[in-house]
């Protein structure tokens, strides 16, 4: 019984505040139509609505940063995936006899271990912070949309208390004509009654009114307080956590690459270390272009002009530089293509010594020089002598009167002009791409004055230091345009 009453009573509670809560739900639905017709007044404040833009403004900016921090965290995880399948190709194909097995082994591990380290720490200094701070918002967002629903409230009480304190003259009035008609049909006894019970009934509306109103003013100035407060702090502190993000971010980013990169020159050391042991062997690296056998060709060539004495290059008969032995800094070797021949490498002497004929250009492919002797009835001239070696789809025609009139492809210098510790010049054969800071880029032609180390210790075999003649004619300036570059490459011409 007692249950069966406790049961009965819940569900009248239940009841009531379902009721009740309907009832609200009504009210707030009329005073938004009266509001949008214009029956009623609307309780704006311009400030807070600014703040609740720049909320909504702040909420989508942390979303989407979350969003794309993800991704971020996906593209790391997929690429150390990526490069730890590299690295384990690279281990099965490094033969157990190779140099450095073991290095790679075990540089293939420590870039596993980093890359995990990597994402791990983006998670829980990055990502982590970011969901910490987002998981406000949600608390703050319900807070907003109560307090726009406690402002209609607040507006409907309002409306009602005001409409009946402006009818009470008008209730006046209403309760004097239902008196006058008492005078003639009821008694005198209960004339008095009668108004005193009208009157009380207005009063008591009028005070009901006035305390809804006054509770609903209540509830909504205790939200909009605590939120005009918390609203600007909030939109305040995106600039720090911005900054203490991103900071995490590229200091994690900068420290991975930092021991990367190590790694990675550790791998580049050995793989040097595995191409030194087979360099004499049938084994291709860098990607090297097989050469093709060469044509036969004839024995008729430009004279060539011996070294001068003190020259540091030493050359063969075929004006190839002799290979210099391995240093600290070894040079490159002379880069080789299909095209080079024995005509083309007297191509690189003749053409250094004799004028390059215009419109040199042929389809043709010819491989053996022809030579012209041209002959006079009253006098012996020196013969002149016509080469051509065809490079791929191009001619180059050189003609040598004599081999004391050597032209050079560069600009003239004066030798008051000449840089301190000048020694001689030298022509670029070959395209070199310096590999370190201290080097010289060359293109092939390029003109280059050889200076004297300042330091000689420091000289390399091999190597040589200078200034590119157009640098030093342009800049007169030798301390910041002076690189070291391999002698190999290059041809002495003066």
């Amino acid at each position: 019984m007692l249950r069966s009453n406790m049961a009965d009573s819940a569900k009248g509670v239940s009841a009531g505040f379902i009721a009740k809560n309907v009832q609200k739900k009504i009210n707030r639905a009329q005073e938004k139509v009266l509001q949008k017709l214009g029956k009623a007044d609307e309780t704006k404040d311009e400030q807070f609505e600014q703040c609740v833009q720049n909320f909504s403004r702040q909420l989508t900016e942390g979303t989407k940063l979350q969003k794309d921090l993800r991704a971020y965290l996906t593209a790391v995880k997929a690429m150390h995936e990526a490069t730890k399948k590299l690295s384990e190709l690279l281990e099965e194909i490094y033969e157990p006899d190779w140099v450095g097995r073991e290095v790679v082994h075990s540089i293939s591990e420590s870039g596993d271990l980093l890359w995990t380290d990597y994402h791990q720490k983006l998670v829980d200094q990055a990502l982590l912070t970011l969901d910490t701070y987002l998981g406000q918002f949600p608390d703050i967002k319900t807070r907003i949309a109560k307090r726009g629903r406690k402002l209609v409230d607040y507006d409907s009480a309002r409306h009602h208390y005001e409409s009946l304190q402006g009818a009470k003259k008008k209730d006046d009035g209403k309760i004097a004509k239902p008196v006058s008609l008492l005078e003639k049909a009821a008694p005198q006894w209960c004339q008095g009654k009668l108004v005193a019970h009208i009157v009380a009934q207005s009063n008591l509306l009028r005070n009901q009114a006035e305390e809804e109103f006054l509770k609903a003013q209540k509830v909504f100035e205790e939200i909009n307080i605590d939120l005009q407060e918390e609203l600007p702090s909030l939109w305040n502190s995106r600039v720090g956590f911005y900054v203490n993000t991103f900071q995490s971010i590229a200091g994690l980013e900068e420290t991975f690459h930092k021991e990367m990169g190590k790694l990675n020159q550790n791998l580049t050391n050995t793989l040097n270390q595995l191409e030194q042991q087979h360099v004499n062997k049938a084994l291709p690296v860098k990607g090297t272009p097989s050469i093709p056998a060469q044509p036969e060709v004839s024995n008729v060539s430009a004279p060539l002009e011996e070294s001068p004495p003190g020259s540091p290059t030493v050359k063969n008969d075929n004006h190839v530089p002799v290979a210099v032995s391995p240093t600290p800094h070894a040079p490159p070797p002379i880069p080789k293509s299909p095209s080079q021949t024995l005509g083309q490498e007297n191509i690189s002497e003749v053409a250094g010594k004799a004028e390059i004929s215009t419109g040199s250009v042929a389809l043709e492919v010819q491989a053996e020089p022809q030579c012209e002797v041209v002959e006079n009835e009253n006098e012996t001239e020196t013969p002149a002598m016509t080469t051509k070696n065809v490079i791929p789809n191009v001619v180059v025609e050189t003609s040598t009167e004599s081999t004391n009139d050597a032209v050079y492809d560069t600009v003239p210098t004066e030798e008051s002009e000449l840089p301190p510790g000048f020694q001689f010049k030298v022509k670029a054969l070959h395209d070199y791409n310096a590999t370190d800071t201290d080097e010289l880029n060359l293109k092939t032609g390029d003109v280059v004055l050889v200076v004297t180390y300042e330091n000689p210790e420091e000289q390399d075999e091999g190597w040589l230091m200078g200034i590119k003649e157009l640098d030093w004619i342009q800049k007169k300036d030798l301390k910041s345009s002076r690189r070291v570059f391999p002698e190999n490459f290059t041809e002495r011409i003066q």
